[in-house]
């Protein structure tokens, strides 16, 4: 199982981006997906999820900004992220939790700047 992270960029103030994470094999026994994000010199933190009943959450500061949702027919996970502030600039982690183990993407660079 592979998981692809694909939309990071270089966006300014105020500026929207949308991430999408794909998964390639067969995976069984999903409870979430979910995003996280590192910034620099900074511990990796969660910033949202999605559980297998639809129910969303989201880390307090990109609430209201940031929408996650997925595909589960497709195998997706999207992150759509508005009204970008600096502070969200990181590396984006896409990840599957089973009841077997987490599957973690390899990131994708968000940077906010003018």
């Amino acid at each position: 199982v592979q998981l692809q992270a694909s939309g990071g960029g270089l966006v300014q103030p105020g500026g929207s981006l949308a991430l999408s994470c794909a998964a390639s094999g067969s995976i069984n026994g999903i409870k979430a997906w979910r995003w996280y994000r590192q910034a620099p010199g900074k511990e990796r933190e969660w910033v949202a999820s999605i559980i297998r009943n639809g129910d969303r959450n989201y880390l307090d500061f990109v609430k209201g900004r940031f929408t996650i949702s997925r595909d589960s027919a497709k195998k997706t996970v999207d992150l759509q992220m508005n009204s970008l502030e600096p502070e969200d600039t990181a590396v984006y982690y896409c990840n599957i939790d089973t009841v077997y183990r987490e599957y973690w993407g390899q990131g994708t660079l968000v940077t906010v700047s003018s």
